[in-house]
Protein backbone atom coordinates (compact mmCIF):
# COMPACT_ATOMS: atom_id res chain seq x y z
CA UNK A 1 0.00 0.00 0.00
CA UNK A 2 2.93 2.42 1.10
CA UNK A 3 4.48 1.69 -2.64
CA UNK A 4 1.53 2.58 -4.06
CA UNK A 5 0.88 5.50 -2.64
CA UNK A 6 4.33 6.41 -3.44
CA UNK A 7 4.24 5.61 -6.79
CA UNK A 8 0.80 8.00 -7.28
CA UNK A 9 3.14 10.96 -5.22
CA UNK A 10 6.08 10.57 -7.96
CA UNK A 11 3.62 10.61 -11.12
CA UNK A 12 1.45 13.48 -9.58
CA UNK A 13 5.02 15.58 -8.70
CA UNK A 14 5.98 14.67 -12.44
CA UNK A 15 3.31 15.86 -13.97
CA UNK A 16 3.63 19.28 -12.18
CA UNK A 17 7.10 19.65 -13.22
CA UNK A 18 6.26 18.96 -16.88
CA UNK A 19 3.61 20.95 -17.13
CA UNK A 20 5.06 24.71 -16.71
CA UNK A 21 2.48 27.33 -15.35
CA UNK A 22 2.88 30.59 -17.02
CA UNK A 23 1.26 34.16 -16.25
CA UNK A 24 0.84 36.72 -19.54
CA UNK A 25 0.70 40.01 -18.71
CA UNK A 26 -0.40 43.01 -21.14
CA UNK A 27 -0.38 42.11 -25.08
CA UNK A 28 -0.22 38.26 -25.96
CA UNK A 29 1.37 38.18 -29.19
CA UNK A 30 2.59 40.94 -29.95
CA UNK A 31 5.73 40.26 -32.27
CA UNK A 32 3.00 38.82 -34.63
CA UNK A 33 0.96 42.05 -34.69
CA UNK A 34 4.73 44.16 -34.80
CA UNK A 35 5.34 42.76 -38.34
CA UNK A 36 1.81 43.78 -39.46
CA UNK A 37 2.34 47.53 -38.82
CA UNK A 38 3.95 49.23 -42.30
CA UNK A 39 6.14 51.91 -41.79
CA UNK A 40 5.24 55.07 -43.34
CA UNK A 41 2.00 53.37 -44.47
CA UNK A 42 -0.01 52.70 -41.01
CA UNK A 43 -2.03 55.83 -39.09
CA UNK A 44 -2.59 55.27 -35.43
CA UNK A 45 -6.15 54.18 -36.29
CA UNK A 46 -4.84 50.96 -37.92
CA UNK A 47 -2.68 50.25 -35.09
CA UNK A 48 -5.04 51.03 -32.39
CA UNK A 49 -7.24 48.27 -34.53
CA UNK A 50 -4.85 45.79 -35.01
CA UNK A 51 -3.03 45.75 -31.44
CA UNK A 52 -5.21 47.59 -29.55
CA UNK A 53 -5.22 50.70 -27.13
CA UNK A 54 -1.43 51.47 -26.00
CA UNK A 55 -0.49 50.23 -22.56
CA UNK A 56 1.39 53.50 -22.16
CA UNK A 57 1.96 56.72 -24.14
CA UNK A 58 4.92 59.44 -23.82
CA UNK A 59 4.60 62.87 -23.10
CA UNK A 60 7.54 64.18 -24.48
CA UNK A 61 6.71 62.72 -28.20
CA UNK A 62 4.30 60.85 -29.97
CA UNK A 63 5.17 57.20 -29.05
CA UNK A 64 3.34 54.76 -28.36
CA UNK A 65 4.42 51.77 -25.91
CA UNK A 66 3.16 47.96 -26.09
CA UNK A 67 4.32 45.32 -23.46
CA UNK A 68 3.96 41.95 -23.03
CA UNK A 69 5.81 40.03 -20.12
CA UNK A 70 5.27 36.58 -19.80
CA UNK A 71 6.41 34.26 -16.62
CA UNK A 72 6.83 31.06 -15.64
CA UNK A 73 7.41 28.51 -12.94
CA UNK A 74 11.34 27.62 -12.66
CA UNK A 75 11.10 24.41 -10.82
CA UNK A 76 8.96 22.41 -8.69
CA UNK A 77 11.76 22.72 -6.10
CA UNK A 78 11.74 26.41 -6.46
CA UNK A 79 8.02 26.34 -5.51
CA UNK A 80 6.49 29.98 -5.62
CA UNK A 81 9.40 31.63 -8.18
CA UNK A 82 8.99 32.62 -11.03
CA UNK A 83 11.19 33.48 -13.76
CA UNK A 84 10.92 36.03 -16.65
CA UNK A 85 10.42 34.02 -19.79
CA UNK A 86 10.01 36.89 -22.37
CA UNK A 87 9.62 40.33 -22.12
CA UNK A 88 8.98 41.58 -25.33
CA UNK A 89 8.02 45.95 -25.95
CA UNK A 90 7.03 47.59 -28.93
CA UNK A 91 8.03 50.89 -29.39
CA UNK A 92 5.73 53.08 -32.40
CA UNK A 93 6.88 56.63 -33.21
CA UNK A 94 4.30 58.90 -35.06
CA UNK A 95 4.96 61.88 -37.30
CA UNK A 96 3.19 65.32 -36.92
CA UNK A 97 0.31 63.57 -39.18
CA UNK A 98 -0.38 60.07 -37.23
CA UNK A 99 1.85 57.95 -39.43
CA UNK A 100 4.50 55.42 -38.00
CA UNK A 101 7.74 57.08 -38.64
CA UNK A 102 10.02 54.63 -36.87
CA UNK A 103 8.92 50.98 -34.94
CA UNK A 104 11.21 49.23 -32.72
CA UNK A 105 10.80 45.59 -30.56
CA UNK A 106 12.72 45.33 -27.83
CA UNK A 107 13.11 41.19 -26.46
CA UNK A 108 14.56 40.21 -22.72
CA UNK A 109 17.93 40.37 -24.39
CA UNK A 110 17.62 44.40 -25.22
CA UNK A 111 16.71 44.88 -21.61
CA UNK A 112 19.63 43.61 -20.47
CA UNK A 113 22.08 45.93 -21.61
CA UNK A 114 20.69 49.57 -19.70
CA UNK A 115 23.69 51.32 -18.50
CA UNK A 116 22.44 52.36 -14.95
CA UNK A 117 24.04 56.03 -14.22
CA UNK A 118 26.21 56.50 -10.89
CA UNK A 119 25.92 60.11 -10.77
CA UNK A 120 23.88 61.37 -7.56
CA UNK A 121 22.38 64.52 -6.89
CA UNK A 122 23.01 66.67 -4.00
CA UNK A 123 20.54 68.27 -2.07
CA UNK A 124 20.12 71.90 -1.36
CA UNK A 125 19.27 72.66 1.50
CA UNK A 126 21.52 71.80 4.39
CA UNK A 127 21.17 71.30 7.82
CA UNK A 128 23.91 73.21 9.19
CA UNK A 129 23.11 76.50 8.64
CA UNK A 130 21.89 79.39 10.74
CA UNK A 131 18.10 79.13 9.95
CA UNK A 132 18.11 75.65 10.49
CA UNK A 133 19.53 75.85 13.90
CA UNK A 134 16.85 78.57 14.89
CA UNK A 135 13.94 76.49 13.84
CA UNK A 136 15.39 73.67 15.42
CA UNK A 137 15.51 75.13 18.65
CA UNK A 138 11.96 76.25 18.31
CA UNK A 139 10.54 73.22 17.41
CA UNK A 140 12.15 71.43 20.89
CA UNK A 141 10.74 74.33 22.93
CA UNK A 142 7.45 73.64 21.19
CA UNK A 143 7.56 69.86 21.42
CA UNK A 144 8.70 70.12 25.36
CA UNK A 145 6.11 69.07 27.94
CA UNK A 146 5.09 71.83 29.73
CA UNK A 147 6.45 72.16 33.77
CA UNK A 148 4.07 72.79 35.91
CA UNK A 149 4.56 73.45 39.71
CA UNK A 150 2.55 70.48 41.51
CA UNK A 151 3.17 72.18 44.85
CA UNK A 152 -0.13 74.42 44.28
CA UNK A 153 1.75 77.64 44.72
CA UNK A 154 2.60 80.60 42.42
Amino acid sequence: MKLLSLFFIFLFTLNCSINKVSNTHGFRLIENKYNKVILNKSNKNDVRKLIGPPSSISKFQDIWFYIEREKTNQSIFKIGKKKISSNNIILIEFNKLGIVSNKKLLNLNDLNDIDIEEAKTRKKFSQDNRLYNILSTLREKINAPTRRNRSGGP
